[in-house]
C-alpha cells in the first residue's frame, strides 16, 4: 500500500514537471520567432521569471516631446506632452549650463553682455525698455558681440500673453532670423507673462531652443535647476534705477502691528487660480485676519457671480489696501492666474511678511537666497492651519523676518535694474563657479550686488564680516598722498604731511601717487622715514587714479590724503583708532553735506559749518581698501569719465557709493577748523579749491551722481567723535590726545 502512494506521488510530480517543460519550452519558441518590441503574446504566468523592469529616465519631465508618426504609431502619449509638442514649450529641457552653454568666449573675454540693436518698425513697452537700458549701462555691457558671453534680444519678450496689447507677433520667425541667434546658445530671455486663458501655460510662444529664461511665475516643474532664473513678477511702474526704500523705519518691540494676516484682491469665480482665492473667506474673521476679495472684475463678471460676491464687494470696498499693509505682522501671497503675484514684492516693500500660498512656485533667485529667513512658506491645501502656524511664530523670528525682508527688498528687488543686474550675478557665478559668491555673501548686507568675487574669495578681504568669522581688521594702515604740484622747496606741505604720517604708530607705509606734469623728483628729495615711501607714477595722470586698487597696498585702511593737507601725528593715530571700530565706513576730518533745493528743484552741495554733515571728503580720510576696488571696477565709465575731465568730484562719488553700499553715514572726528578752502589758496596757487567754478561743479555732480543711482544715498549725521577726556577739565598729561586740542 505504501508503495502504491509512493509510486503514484512520484507520478504526479514527473507529469507536472512535463507540462512545466512544455509551456515554457512554447513561451521560449514565442520569444524566439516574435519581433522585436512585439507586444502580442501570452501573458506572463504567476511565478514565471520576468525581465529587469525598464525604468523611466530621471530627465524624461525635462526632455522634448515626440510627435507622433504620420501613421499614428508610437507608444502612448499623456495630455502633458501632446501639449507641449504642440506649441514648443522648453523644447530644450534637458539643458544645464554644462550641456547649452559655451563657457569658452566667457573665459576668454570676461562675462560681457550684448544686446540686439533695435530693429526698424518694432515697438518695445517701458518695461522691457527698462530691462534693455539696466544692460546697457552696467559694467557688464558691450558694444561687440564678438567678445560676448551672453546675448539678449532686443525684441519684447515680457508679454507673451496673446491677449495683451504689448504682444510682439511672428516672434518666432523673427527669432530664427537673427544671424546671432544659434539655436538660442548662450542667449538670455526675458519673460513676465506667459499663456493666455484660459489654461495660463508657461508657453512663451516660440521655440527658445537652447536659451536661458529668466522668467516670472516659473513652476518648479517647468523650472530648468541651474540654467533658468526666477525673477519676480514686476509692474509696469516699478522704477528703473534706485526704488523706494523699504517701509520699516524703526524696530518695535514686539514686533506686532494691528492686523496678524491680510490680503485684498481679485478672486476667480471660474478657471485656473480659483480654488485658493475662493477658499480664503474660511479664515476671514474681520478683526486681526482680514483676507478680503472682490470678484468685480472683468467685463462679464455679473454673469459667473456667485451668492458670496455682493457680500464680499462690499466688504472688500470698507479697508485701505495700503493703511492694511503697513499695519499688518504678515501678508498673505496667494496664487493669481499665475503663479506670481504683484502682492510678493509689495509685502517686502511694506515690512509684511509674506506667507507664500503658491504650490509649485519656483519663488524668485531661489538658487542664492534662502527665502526661509524672509517669508513663511504655505500650502494651498492646509489653508485653514495657516492662522494657527503664524500665531506660533515667536516674536524674535517676527523680528528677523521682517528685518530680512527689507534687506532683500532693497538689495535685490526695488528696482528694474536690481532685478535685471541680480540676474546676471546669478549667471556669472554659474560660470566662474571657483570665485562665486556663497549663500552668506547672497542673504546678509550688503548682498551680493556689491560684493564682487573677483576681488578676494575670502571673506576676512572684505569690511562687512569681520564680526561674523570674529576678526579685526589689521592694526596698520597705508597712507597714499595725492600729489599734483612740482616739488621745488623742502618747506612744501607734502613733505611736512609725509613726516607727519610717517610717524605714527599705526603706519606701514606711505605710497605716494605722483600726478603732477612735472618729472619725479630724485629720491634724496624726499626725506628720510622710519617706514617704506613708495612713488608711484601715475600713467593717465586723472583724479580717478587715486582710487585705483594699487597691489602695493597691503593693508586693509587705506589713509587717502591730498598733498596739501594739515594733520598732526595724534590726528591720524585717534582717526585710525576710530575707523577700527567702523571698517565698512569712510571716517576721517573734513566733513561737508548735501540738501535739496526747493527753488531750483534740485541737490545742493554746502561747506558751510552745521549740525550735520554727510560727506566727509577723501582728501583725509580712512576707508576699507575694498572701495578702491569697487570704485573702479562697479562704477560706470561715465561717471569716472566725468570726474576726470572736471578734475573734481572724485571725494563726493566715493562718499555715494560708500553710502549705497553701507547705508549708513560717515564717521567724522575731531580736527582742527582750520581746512580746505581756507587754506588751500595759501599754500598752493595750482590749488583747484581756488578756482571759482570748483563749487560749481561740485553743485552738478551732486545731481549727475544722484540720477545714476537712482536716489540719493548720502545719509546725513550728527555724531561726531571725540576723544575721551576731549576738552574735559583734567591735567592735560593725562589725555592721550593732547595735541588735538590744541587749536
Amino acid at each position: 500500500m505504501q508503495a502504491k502512494k509512493r509510486y503514484l506521488t512520484l507520478l504526479s510530480a514527473g507529469t507536472c514537471l512535463a507540462l512545466l517543460l512544455y509551456l515554457g519550452g512554447v513561451r521560449l519558441r514565442a520569444a524566439r520567432h516574435s519581433p522585436p518590441g512585439s507586444r502580442h503574446g501570452p501573458p506572463p504566468r504567476p511565478g514565471a521569471e520576468r525581465p529587469w523592469p525598464r525604468f523611466p529616465d530621471a530627465l524624461r519631465p525635462f526632455a522634448p516631446a515626440e510627435r507622433p508618426g504620420p501613421e499614428g504609431g508610437g507608444g502612448r502619449v499623456s495630455p502633458r506632452q501632446r501639449r507641449d509638442a504642440s506649441a514648443g514649450l522648453y523644447r530644450g529641457r534637458r539643458c544645464r549650463m554644462e550641456s547649452c552653454f559655451d563657457f569658452g568666449q566667457c573665459r576668454k573675454n570676461g562675462f560681457k553682455v550684448y544686446v540686439y540693436p533695435q530693429q526698424k518698425g518694432e515697438k518695445i513697452a517701458e518695461s522691457y525698455q527698462n530691462v534693455l537700458a539696466a544692460i546697457e549701462g552696467s559694467r557688464f555691457y558691450t558694444s561687440d558681440p564678438g567678445q560676448a558671453c551672453l546675448f539678449v534680444l532686443s525684441l519684447d519678450t515680457l508679454d507673451r500673453d496673446q491677449l495683451s496689447p504689448q504682444y510682439v507677433h511672428n516672434l518666432r520667425s523673427k527669432v530664427q532670423n537673427l544671424h546671432l541667434w544659434n539655436n538660442g546658445r548662450n542667449h538670455l530671455i526675458f519673460n513676465l507673462y506667459s499663456g493666455t486663458w484660459p489654461d495660463y501655460t508657461e508657453d512663451v510662444g516660440f521655440d527658445i531652443g537652447q536659451a536661458m529664461l529668466a522668467k516670472a511665475s516659473i513652476s518648479t516643474e517647468n523650472f530648468r535647476p541651474n540654467f533658468d532664473v526666477s525673477i519676480p513678477l514686476f509692474s509696469k511702474d516699478h522704477p528703473r534705477t534706485g526704488g523706494e526704500k523699504g517701509f520699516l523705519r524703526f524696530n518695535t518691540i514686539p514686533p506686532l502691528r494691528k492686523y496678524m494676516l491680510v490680503f485684498k484682491g481679485k478672486r476667480y469665480l471660474t478657471g485656473i487660480g480659483s480654488d485658493t482665492r475662493n477658499a480664503l473667506y474660511h479664515v476671514h474673521n474681520g478683526e486681526d485676519v482680514v483676507l478680503l476679495t472682490t470678484c468685480k472684475h472683468g467685463k462679464d463678471w455679473q454673469k459667473h457671480k456667485d451668492s458670496r460676491c455682493d457680500r464680499d464687494n462690499a466688504e472688500y470696498e470698507k479697508y485701505d489696501y495700503r493703511e492694511m499693509l503697513h499695519n499688518a505682522t504678515f501678508c498673505l501671497v496667494p496664487r493669481g492666474r499665475r503663479l506670481g503675484s504683484f502682492r510678493f514684492l509689495e509685502a517686502l516693500q511694506a515690512a509684511c511678511v509674506p506667507v507664500m500660498l503658491s504650490n509649485g512656485w519656483e519663488l524668485p533667485f531661489s538658487e542664492v537666497i534662502d527665502w526661509n529667513q524672509a517669508a513663511v512658506i504655505g500650502d494651498e491645501r492646509l489653508l485653514l492651519q495657516i492662522p494657527s502656524t503664524i500665531r506660533s511664530i515667536h516674536q524674535d523670528k517676527i523680528l528677523a523676518l521682517r528685518q530680512q525682508t527689507q534687506f532683500l527688498w532693497e538689495a535685490y528687488f526695488s528696482s528694474v535694474e536690481k532685478i535685471v543686474l541680480t540676474t546676471l550675478e546669478i549667471i556669472q557665478d554659474r560660470i566662474f563657479k571657483h570665485i562665486s559668491r556663497n549663500s552668506l555673501i547672497w542673504n546678509k548686507h550688503p548682498g551680493g550686488l556689491f560684493v564682487l568675487p573677483q576681488y578676494s574669495s575670502y571673506l576676512g578681504d572684505f569690511p562687512y564680516y569681520y564680526a561674523n568669522l570674529g576678526l579685526k581688521p589689521l592694526s596698520t594702515f597705508t597712507a597714499v598722498i595725492h600729489a599734483v604740484t612740482p616739488l621745488v622747496s623742502q618747506s612744501q606741505p607734502v613733505l611736512k604731511l609725509l613726516v607727519a604720517v610717517a610717524k605714527s604708530q599705526y603706519c606701514a607705509q606711505i605710497i605716494v601717487l605722483w600726478n603732477c606734469d612735472k618729472p619725479l623728483p630724485a629720491k634724496h628729495r624726499w626725506p628720510a622715514t622710519s617706514v617704506p615711501v613708495i612713488v608711484i607714477e601715475g600713467e593717465s595722470k586723472v583724479m580717478s587714479s587715486r582710487f585705483l586698487p594699487y597691489d602695493n597696498i597691503v593693508t586693509d585702511a587705506v589713509l587717502s590724503l591730498d598733498e596739501d593737507t594739515v594733520l598732526s601725528t595724534t590726528e591720524v593715530d585717534f582717526a585710525f583708532t576710530v575707523w577700527q571700530s567702523f571698517p565698512e565706513r569712510i571716517v576721517g576730518y573734513p566733513a561737508r553735506s548735501h540738501f535739496w533745493d526747493n527753488t531750483k528743484e534740485r541737490w545742493g552741495y554746502t561747506s558751510k559749518w552745521t549740525n550735520d554733515y554727510s560727506m566727509v571728503l577723501t582728501g583725509a580720510a580712512i576707508y576699507h581698501k575694498y572701495y578702491h576696488y569697487l570704485y573702479t571696477h562697479y562704477l560706470p565709465a561715465s561717471l569716472k569719465n566725468m570726474v576726470d575731465q572736471l578734475a573734481n568730484c572724485e571725494d563726493i562719488l566715493m562718499n555715494f557709493l560708500v553710502s549705497a553700499v553701507t547705508k549708513l553715514p560717515p564717521i567724522k572726528v575731531t580736527q582742527k577748523k582750520q581746512y580746505k578752502e581756507t587754506m588751500m589758496g595759501q599754500t598752493s596757487r595750482a590749488s583747484r579749491w581756488a578756482d571759482p567754478d570748483h563749487f560749481a561743479q561740485r553743485q552738478s555732480c551732486m545731481n549727475t551722481f544722484a540720477s545714476w543711482f537712482g536716489y540719493m544715498p548720502l545719509i546725513h549725521s550728527q555724531m561726531r567723535l571725540d576723544p575721551v577726556l576731549f576738552k574735559d577739565q583734567v591735567s592735560i598729561l593725562r589725555k592721550k590726545y593732547r595735541d588735538i586740542e590744541r587749536l
